[in-house]
């Protein structure tokens, strides 16, 4: 835990760094007039498909969010993911059914952006929330969700990530991504607690005024 508080930490210097050096840089290079605020607002939405491991198997994370951006190189919003790996649980739980581990999170993200009027340049949003993971009964082409306190869990997630983002057109951004997720510990029958704790890669389309 000392060791994600000190991470967290550094993470958080190095983008506040970043979003002063990039409002500086703006700052020069923008034409001062009498009337001038020189800030500009806007905002964007976003879709994002990833893969993971999720106790080393495959893994599908698919996600979206949103957030207002703050004079072109800080944004702020809100997250939220869906997850789903492909373990085939046979005999788990003592009967004939299969099953997968499912779930999702979500919460508020910050999102330094640096040298954003560049074509090709770097974002390092980074999420606070909370979350569920669940098993998942495939049975008669029907999903269904655990209830039990030993098949379900709630958990807090950080994660951290770095965006490679390319300015398509005025309006589009596409961004190669790729992150790390630190959770607490997972309380499940036959589930090892960092279960969720791992680095995911992956793509992401934004729309939006930037």
């Amino acid at each position: 835990m000392n060791k994600l508080i000190i991470l967290i930490s550094l993470l958080l210097i190095v983008e506040l760094s970043f979003a002063q050096n990039n409002y500086r840089q703006e700052d020069e290079n923008e034409i001062q007039t009498i009337f001038s605020k020189r800030r500009s607002n806007g905002g964007y939405g976003a879709i994002s498909v990833a893969y993971s491991e999720i106790d080393n198997k495959d893994a599908i994370i698919m996600g979206a969010r949103g957030g207002w951006i703050i004079n072109h190189s800080f944004a702020v919003g809100l997250g939220g993911y869906g997850f789903a790996n492909d373990i085939n649980y046979d005999n788990i739980f003592q009967n004939d059914l299969d099953y997968n581990l499912a779930g999702g999170y979500g919460g508020l993200f910050l999102e330094p952006i640096i040298a954003p009027k560049l074509p090709v340049h770097i974002s390092l949003p980074i999420l606070f929330g909370m979350g569920g993971i669940a098993y998942v009964e495939h049975h008669n082409n029907w999903d269904h969700w655990w209830s039990t306190d030993d098949r379900s869990d709630v958990f807090w997630v950080i994660e951290p990530a770095v965006e490679l983002e390319f300015n398509v057109t005025r309006h589009f951004r596409m961004a190669a991504t790729a992150s790390y997720r630190f959770t607490s510990n997972i309380d499940m029958l036959y589930t090892n607690p960092d279960i969720l704790e791992e680095f995911t890669a992956g793509l992401v389309f934004k729309f939006g005024k930037f």
